[in-house]
C-alpha cells in the first residue's frame, strides 16, 4: 500500500513529466510507471541486487528516483537509435506514391501512426491542438499528403525550419493522442 501511494499518486507528477518528455516507448504513463516500478525493484540477474540497494540517503527518494528514470530513458534512447532505421517504401506500381520522401525517414520526417484511428478522429485530434500552425502542418503533411517541400513552401518556411516546427508539431499531436487514449 506504501509503495502504491508512493509511486502511483504521490510521484506521479513526476513520471508524468518524464513521460511526457522523454523517450519511453510505453503506451501510458501508468505503463511508465510500472516499468520504472519493476526496473527500480527487480534483482538485476548478474549482481542479484535491486537498484533500490544502491539508494543511499544521498538525497531525496524523490530526486534519486528521477535520476533512475532519466538514465532508464537514455539508455532506451541509446538502444533504439543503434537500430536499423527502416523507412516506408512507396510502391513503385501505383502512381500515387510518386514522390518517395512522403514515405521515407529522411532528416527527421518520420511518418505519424495513424493506423488505428480514420480521418474524422485525427480531425477531431487536430481540433484539440492548441497551435494553429502545427495543426495546419500535420494537415497538409499526414492528411493531404503532401510532401516536406510542398508543406514548407505553402508554410512560407525554409527547409531547416519547417523540420523543426515539423518535430514540434508531430510532439504536440502525440502528446494530445496519448491525453486522448488515457481518457478513451
Amino acid at each position: 500500500m506504501v509503495t502504491r501511494k508512493f509511486f502511483y499518486q504521490q510521484c506521479y507528477p513526476l513520471f508524468k513529466s518524464i513521460y511526457d518528455n522523454y523517450h519511453t516507448d510505453c503506451n501510458s504513463c501508468i505503463e511508465f510507471i510500472n516499468e520504472i516500478y519493476v526496473v527500480v525493484l527487480a534483482p538485476s540477474k548478474h549482481t542479484g541486487k535491486c537498484q533500490m540497494d544502491n539508494f543511499r540517503g544521498e538525497s531525496t527518494l524523490t530526486s534519486w528516483l528521477k535520476s533512475a528514470c532519466l538514465f532508464y530513458c537514455y539508455n532506451k534512447y541509446q538502444r533504439k537509435s543503434k537500430l536499423p532505421i527502416v523507412g516506408q517504401l512507396p510502391n513503385p506500381n501505383d502512381e500515387k506514391y510518386d514522390n518517395a520522401d512522403r514515405y521515407i525517414d529522411l532528416g527527421g520526417s518520420s511518418e505519424l501512426d495513424n493506423g488505428n484511428i480514420n480521418r474524422e478522429d485525427i480531425n477531431a485530434i487536430l481540433g484539440l491542438m492548441p497551435n494553429k500552425r502545427y495543426r495546419e502542418l500535420i494537415r497538409l503533411r499526414y492528411l493531404d499528403m503532401k510532401s516536406n517541400d510542398e508543406v514548407a513552401s505553402i508554410m512560407g518556411v525554409d527547409m531547416d525550419n519547417y523540420y523543426n516546427l515539423h518535430k514540434r508539431a508531430k510532439s504536440q499531436y502525440e502528446r494530445i493522442c496519448r491525453k486522448e487514449e488515457c481518457y478513451g
